[in-house]
């Protein structure tokens, strides 16, 4: 009997925390028939990355789901008619021991409803974390999910015990907070988000003088937008993602595409969910920010609020500027070639080492990796063949799609075929 109400807490607290989408859900279900070895359930469990690489399996999952917030867009709020149940500190102990022994997951993700008031609720997760650490000797990945509001002393304890925090903003604006979220205060999400900073920050400051200090959120701290719950444009949203990375140091900015549950004047109808494709740009644009040296005004500016659906935001940011294009392979700096469509960093690194030892021609282009089909339109190299010669952008766009071969791409190339 108890085996069964703790798995029907893990039900419901597993599914409850799907919609926080800082780890990725696994997905993946597959039940055990005629005795077989194992058993793999998508409840609970999703995958995260080191920063090795490695893919790491989590256990993910809300205390509670009961919260005293009436937030419109959240599936936990306190008017929704859902049923409604939370774990004991050692039940969530329990189950993350049992689990990693058993090789289901290397960690927890662990989230809560608000309960009480923030403090109460972050001292029943560190309480979790610390047991874990403490009693258990568990020294896998720790994910808290703080609580907007929280103090700063239990911040400070959260990040002994956790590898990364994180503090979901939720809406992207102030003034789309106060909308949906009117309990909220925004300053509420931004106090415990400086303090992590601080405190990470004076950490690596003692750890160059005393080797024994003790770590503080090793994975550094995150935080995830709802997009699409409000009218923000995409400007919008990277303009508040990229205040986060500069102000707290953020590791992470996540994008979640709000999914309408619920019938409310302020929230949009039920059945237009935001298209997937949508956050997958929103995610490419973060990346040239962070990685590419592309600002925002050059991505997205008043005449360009919103990312292009059909194409990736940096092909879209190259057609509206040709003339900058085509650049020499061979002379060009690496900030340019880093803006050259079809072209990653690493490639960028492999085209600068290889050209010190001799001028490179399409073929060496091709065995360094760079997608071609892209990259030929906006680049010259040790060849007499260029692929643009005043070609208008729109008809650029169209040879670029027509060569692609996803999925996505040969369903626009078939739709502009209806209008040709």
């Amino acid at each position: 009997m108890l085996f069964e109400r703790i798995q029907e807490k893990l039900s419901i607290l597993a599914d409850a925390a799907k919609y926080d989408v800082s780890c990725a859900s696994s997905g993946g279900k597959r039940a055990n028939t005629n005795k077989g070895l194992g058993n793999t359930t998508a409840m609970g469990i999703c995958h995260s990355y080191t920063e090795d690489g490695r893919c790491v399996s989590l256990l993910k999952i809300l205390l509670t789901n009961h919260c005293i917030y009436d937030c419109a867009y959240c599936v936990t709020r306190k008017s929704n008619d859902i049923k409604r149940a939370a774990f004991k500190i050692q039940e969530v102990v329990d189950l993350t021991i049992n689990f990693y022994r058993r090789n289901y997951i290397e960690g927890l993700f662990l989230s809560s409803g608000i309960f009480k008031n923030p403090d109460h609720t972050m001292e029943r997760l560190i309480s979790v974390a610390k047991k874990l650490r403490l009693e258990e000797n568990f020294n896998g990945y720790i994910h808290l999910k703080s609580i907007p509001g929280t103090s700063d002393e239990l911040m400070r304890q959260a990040g002994l015990y956790a590898d990364r925090l994180s503090v979901n903003i939720e809406i992207p604006t102030v003034s789309g907070l106060k909308l949906l979220a009117p309990d909220k205060k925004h300053e509420d999400f931004i106090k415990p988000m400086e303090k992590v900073k601080n405190e990470i920050i004076q950490y690596k400051t003692e750890r160059k003088i005393i080797k024994s200090t003790p770590k503080f959120a090793p994975a550094g701290q995150s935080t995830q937008m709802i997009i699409g719950a409000t009218g923000e444009n995409d400007r919008d949203i990277m303009y508040s993602a990229t205040y986060y990375y500069k102000k707290f140091n953020m590791r992470r900015v996540y994008y979640s595409g709000y999914i309408p549950v619920t019938m409310d004047d302020r929230l949009p109808s039920i059945g237009s969910e935001v298209p997937m494709l949508r956050e997958n740009r929103l995610y490419q644009t973060d990346w040239l920010l962070r990685f590419y040296g592309f600002s925002v005004s050059e991505i997205l500016n008043d005449t360009h609020k919103n990312l292009d659906l059909d194409i990736d935001p940096k092909l879209s940011w190259a057609l509206r500027n040709l003339d900058l294009f085509p650049i020499d392979i061979n002379k060009a700096d690496q900030r340019m070639i880093a803006r050259v469509p079809g072209i990653g960093m690493q490639s960028v690194y492999k085209i600068l080492q290889a050209r010190k030892f001799r001028n490179l021609d399409w073929t060496h282009l091709k065995a360094i990796g760079i997608a071609l089909n892209r990259a030929q339109y906006f680049i010259t190299c040790n060849s007499k063949d260029f692929f643009t010669k005043d070609v208008e952008p729109y008809v650029l766009k169209r040879k670029i799609l027509k060569n692609s071969k996803s999925k996505y791409h040969k369903y626009y190339n078939q739709q502009l075929s209806l209008f040709s």
